[in-house]
């Protein structure tokens, strides 16, 4: 037996006209039908495809530009306030006393006609540390249309103060908000340094 049927016949002629089938109009519409539906799908599926290869590298260099940029603004926020911790040192240690010091005995005598006027025509008690009073009479008698009597006490420290009108009594303790003040700022200072 032989394998000839097996084997390309290369003596035929393909273009002879016994060979050729002629297509009717139907069938070569369908053919061509056919064809443009397989081209228009695979170019679909390849920009498809090429979308969201390309969304893919935009959501990539995105999140790589975001952290980066959470890293910078955490450099930056970490070296602003490294920066800035000697300028809070002298702010608390000597911008602030002196402040209060200067205001004591303003805010002393706000304090008092706001409690005078909840406490209309009852008698006015001011204790205050030793060696106050002095810088505090002037103030009081031109600030205040009311007798207030003045009583220094050695054992109050110096920035406090108590106000007594009537039932009404206020202590002032400008250490107290200093001290809050200098601890918020050594508390934001600490997280500061543990985030960078």
């Amino acid at each position: 037996m032989t394998i000839a049927h097996l084997l390309e016949d290369f003596e035929i002629n393909l273009m002879d006209p016994s060979r050729l089938r002629r297509m009717d109009e139907d069938t070569l519409e369908e053919f061509r039908l056919a064809a443009f539906e397989q081209g228009y799908s695979a170019g679909w599926d390849d920009a498809v495809s090429a979308r969201s290869e390309e969304q893919g590298q935009l959501n990539a260099t995105l999140a790589r530009n975001l952290e980066d940029l959470s890293f910078t603004y955490h450099e930056a926020l970490s070296q602003m306030t490294q920066s800035l911790e000697p300028m809070f040192e002298s702010l608390i240690g000597t911008v602030l006393p002196e402040t209060l010091e200067r205001s004591y005995t303003h805010h002393i005598v706000e304090q008092l006609k706001s409690m005078a006027r909840e406490q209309v025509s009852q008698p006015a008690l001011l204790i205050v540390p030793a060696g106050v009073s002095s810088a505090l009479k002037p103030l009081l008698s031109e600030e205040l249309s009311f007798p207030v009597q003045l009583v220094e006490e050695s054992s109050l420290p110096a920035g406090q103060a108590c106000l007594r009108i009537g039932t009404a009594e206020r202590d002032i303790n400008c250490s107290a908000l200093l001290n809050s003040i200098g601890e918020a700022m050594d508390s934001f200072l600490q997280q500061a340094k543990e985030v960078s």
